[in-house]
């Protein structure tokens, strides 16, 4: 019951008090954005939803405009401290986490959830196995397991193996110790970086 109705009925709740708040932050961050370097405020992303739906995914953009997509050998995205595609906001809402804070409008308008398995590239679909494509069972996270306990510090394969973890094990329980590790991993600035 909890899978397919109140977490929805939950994270509309929760979208709903926190988007006055990120309305501020809106209001402070989109203006520095600009006048670093003119560009767009917000970096579109074409992502993979449930069911196989592919939607945009709004983020604060962090890097500077028309950088490269650089990819790790395993697919993911390639991120380090001394990135020099960042701009000087871009490095800090990356650190802080406040580049994902526009998927609050993803969440309300159904694309997301406050907490799930982090959405992929639109073609991984053709690399998941029989198993790994349940992770398109439950709508995307703003933060997941692998976000929370693990951030940018474990390969592609070992968050898809959390993902199936979450969607067999999912519980309001398990969201709940999701969220609270987050907000740590954030605080505390844990494995922010890819160890490579």
């Amino acid at each position: 019951m909890y899978k397919f109705f109140f977490k929805r009925v939950i994270d509309l709740i929760l979208a709903v008090i926190a988007l006055p708040f990120w309305l501020i932050i809106l209001a402070i961050i989109s203006p520095i954005i600009y006048f670093q370097d003119k560009g767009p405020i917000f970096y579109n992303a074409t992502r993979l939803g449930k069911g196989g739906k592919v939607f945009k995914m709004y983020k604060f953009r962090s890097m500077k405009v028309n950088a490269p997509d650089i990819r790790n050998e395993d697919g993911s995205t390639f991120n380090a401290e001394n990135d020099s595609r960042l701009t000087k906001i871009g490095a800090i809402i990356r650190k802080t986490s406040i580049d994902e804070t526009p998927q609050i409008l993803n969440v309300i308008k159904g694309d997301m959830s406050i907490i799930g398995p982090r959405p992929d590239l639109p073609e991984a679909i053709n690399r998941y196995n029989a198993n790994e494509i349940k992770k398109l069972e439950v709508r995307p996270g703003i933060t997941g397991y692998s976000q929370a306990y693990y951030r940018n510090s474990i390969e592609m394969i070992k968050k898809f193996k959390n993902d199936i973890f979450y969607v067999e094990n999912l519980s309001f329980v398990l969201d709940v110790k999701i969220f609270f590790v987050t907000v740590s991993s954030i605080l505390f600035k844990k494995n922010i970086f890819n160890k490579k």
